[in-house]
């Protein structure tokens, strides 16, 4: 008799306990950790997806998105393929080489597989390959880069490999013999320009971007670009080819009167996106979508370098498919899907 008694008593105490929870406020039961990887700060894709996860955190309380800024694009991918990670920033040009099996994935076999498993979110431009140099500097062509302390990009990453070819096909310069290509991550390369330790600094970011508006207000600087009998030579060609790459324009003064530039720049240009697993839910991926593009809006003018990234950018360039939810989303926001987006 004694132990059917506790037993009751164990019933009622845990049908208490239910009740209690049931009571507590939903927000503390719902929020679910979601991880993000991008590129580190200083980078184009750093502030769009912090925007990303800032917008989503504020507006929809079910959710909590966590932001991982370190680590390699390519281990990036990866991680969220096989279910690790929620979202990161990935590129055409990654899924193009994780499809085929090429490059730093040539020796993994699950590589096209994983691939396969891949769904975009949204793309946006990553920006416009800045080349920036002091005005003072005397710097005027990538000819004039011969013997000087260069930051292509962080070692072993796309925009460092991009810059390298870029100054060898353009130029006929090589990293390490013709001019010192300089080992830092985004943040240490941007200050050390900024201390005048560098004489030049490479950014593939949107414009205006923030850094280079900062070192702008108090310094002359210009920007090096492609030399226009040099647009179809083979060795530019084959950069501007690939995937979510292509030619693009920085505009004269897009920094104010200390953009030294008597005219346009052309660069190259490269998109990325924000990417997650398959297995993403639909309706989650749905409200992130619509929601992230509703506070894009909102912040109108306060953020210049956002003007880019806008709905019909979200399938330029596209490679894989959308997830369901973006591509639902998207078609309520009135733009028109291509056919590589529909699964």
């Amino acid at each position: 008799m004694k132990s059917a008694k506790l037993d009751r008593r164990t019933v009622l105490a845990g049908a208490a306990a239910a009740a209690s929870a049931a009571m507590l406020p939903r927000v503390a039961l719902a929020k679910e950790l979601l991880r993000m990887s991008t590129l580190g700060p200083g980078t184009s894709p750093n502030l769009v997806m912090t925007t990303f996860a800032n917008i989503i955190n504020r507006e929809l309380p079910d959710y909590e998105i966590q932001i991982n800024a370190t680590g390699a694009a390519t281990r990036h991918v990866l991680e969220v393929a096989m279910g690790k990670t929620q979202f990161c920033m990935s590129s055409p040009a990654i899924h193009a080489l994780m499809s085929n099996q090429k490059a730093m994935f040539a020796k993994l076999d699950q590589a096209p597989e994983l691939a396969r498993k891949m769904r975009t979110v949204l793309n946006f431009p990553m920006g416009v390959y800045h080349i920036a140099v002091y005005e003072t500097s005397g710097i005027r062509s990538l000819e004039d880069v011969r013997g000087k302390r260069v930051f292509l990009g962080p070692p072993g990453g796309a925009a460092y490999a991009t810059m390298e070819r870029l100054f060898k096909a353009v130029a006929g310069l090589e990293a390490g013999t013709d001019y010192e290509a300089v080992k830092l991550g985004w943040d240490a390369a941007a200050a050390s320009f900024q201390d005048g330790n560098l004489d030049v600094y490479c950014n593939p970011t949107n414009a205006p971007s923030p850094v280079l508006t900062q070192i702008a207000v108090t310094n002359p600087i210009r920007f090096l670009g492609l030399p226009e009998h040099q647009l179809g030579s083979e060795g530019v060609k084959a950069l501007a080819d690939r995937p979510g790459f292509g030619l693009a324009t920085l505009p004269a003064g897009v920094y104010g009167a200390n953009q030294k530039n008597e005219g346009d720049v052309t660069t190259l240009r490269v998109t990325v996106g924000i990417v997650t697993n398959e297995e993403a839910d639909d309706e989650m991926i749905y409200q992130m979508t619509k929601t992230f593009f509703a506070g894009v809006e909102e912040m109108g003018e306060s953020a210049p370098w956002l003007k880019a990234v806008t709905p019909a950018a979200a399938v330029a360039d596209l490679n894989m498919p959308l997830h369901p939810g973006s591509l639902r989303a998207l078609e309520e926001l009135g733009v028109e899907i291509p056919g590589i987006a529909r699964m």
